[in-house]
């Protein structure tokens, strides 16, 4: 197996996975069930990734690191993350909005330990360092001066590095702390005041919205570049009244216009411009 069809394949799969979670996401089953389907989805992306991975040799340490650094986390992560929000909701109390803020706000005190007790590595990566890629990224290189879960010899040595699965947590816990906090913030008077307040919808045509928040999300607009596409998909959907259906169906018919791809992108442009000129004039 070459390198361009591993890759292929692995993105292949990324986008499968997410068009599943999306869909899972927008049907009217519960919280717990859709945390159930996403994390059946899951499993089976991550373990046709680890065959596709025993079949496959890395050309060299960059490849490798790239994999254990970027790709494979980003799987680990939804599982992580759904697992926790599984695991959260299923123990949810039946109380008063008092006691689930203050029970949510356990749970979130729990992510700041986590945060605490990695913080050297979590800058280490959330300042895109790679003096260290090596040592933390490569199979077979565990540097014992360094900080190695307990959990290490657990973990299947071709399938993982010393800190691959640390990555997947940051990842996941970041979308749990979104989670967690929105759960925390949906008082009563935050949403009367939000139902209170005046609709406002895109009426635009929904191709051009579908093209605008591709372009945000590949500009990594959103929590630092962090946000899954199908979130933010989901949170323009909620806050402008609108249903854009299978946004990667979009995507494929937007490359397959003959000229100007990017139109609503293009008469922004041209518009602000305008609105620039008149303003000079």
């Amino acid at each position: 197996m070459n390198g361009q069809y591993f890759r292929k394949k692995i993105d292949q799969l990324w986008l499968e996975l997410n068009n599943a979670v999306d869909q899972i996401n927008r049907s009217d089953n519960g919280i717990i069930s859709q945390a159930e389907e996403i994390l059946m989805e899951t499993d089976s992306a991550i373990r046709q990734m680890k065959e596709l991975l025993r079949r496959y040799e890395f050309n060299n340490w960059s490849e490798e690191i790239r994999f254990f650094k970027i790709t494979k986390p980003k799987f680990i992560a939804i599982y992580i993350y759904y697992s926790k929000v599984l695991s959260i909701e299923a123990s949810r109390p039946y109380a008063d909005p008092e006691v689930l803020k203050a029970y949510y706000k356990n749970e979130r005190e729990s992510l700041l330990h986590f945060y605490r007790e990695n913080k050297e590595f979590i800058t280490y990566y959330r300042r895109k360092s790679t003096y260290l890629d090596k040592k933390y990224f490569v199979r077979f290189k565990f540097d014992f001066k360094l900080k190695l879960s307990p959990e290490l010899y657990s973990y299947d040595e071709e399938f993982s590095t010393s800190h691959d699965h640390l990555v997947s947590q940051i990842l996941a816990n970041d979308m749990l702390e979104q989670f967690l906090s929105g759960k925390i913030n949906s008082d009563d008077n935050r949403e009367s005041a939000v139902e209170s307040a005046k609709q406002v919808e895109w009426t635009a045509p929904k191709v051009a919205l579908t093209e605008l928040l591709y372009a945000l999300y590949l500009t990594k607009c959103f929590n630092g570049g962090q946000s899954d596409l199908a979130e933010i998909f989901r949170w323009a959907e909620s806050s402008m009244n609108v249903n854009l259906g299978n946004f990667h169906k979009t995507l494929a018919e937007l490359r397959l216009r003959k000229t100007d791809r990017s139109k609503f992108l293009s008469l922004l442009q041209q518009n602000f411009n305008q609105y620039l000129n008149d303003l000079d004039e």
